[in-house]
């Protein structure tokens, strides 16, 4: 998957994430309410997702089941990356210093990355 997807794709993919296969009113049934999305809708970010590679569908009689092609951790790593890249010259020490200066991490968060770099070390 090379292209980028969406906030709103990125909903659909998350509950493709969470359980899969699923048809696209499955799908619609488990997008928040509040995005107030009628299933024309989620078919549209169905088809968009198809087109990009990140779903995968199979026929099952009359209706399709969806599921993602590409791993919810993948695509954690991939975004995370784009992310240092274009804000802070792909390099994660200002990124999670940006974070810590606004507040973002938390004492559990601190002690996690603590770990982790103790982890690296060795």
């Amino acid at each position: 998957m090379a292209e980028r997807i969406s906030e709103g794709e990125q909903a659909v993919m998350e509950v493709l994430w969470a359980e899969a296969p699923l048809t696209a009113t499955e799908v619609a049934e488990r997008i928040p309410d509040a995005r107030g999305w009628s299933e024309r809708t989620v078919k549209t970010m169905l088809g968009r997702l198809l087109t990009k590679g990140a779903l995968v569908h199979e026929e099952d009689g009359r209706r399709y089941l969806y599921r993602p092609a590409v791993e919810r951790a993948d695509y954690a790593v991939r975004e995370t990356r784009r992310l240092a890249d274009r804000l802070f010259g792909g390099r994660a020490a200002p990124l999670v210093a940006h974070l810590a200066a606004g507040d973002g991490l938390t004492a559990q968060d601190i002690a996690e990355l603590e770990a982790l770099l103790k982890d690296l070390k060795a």
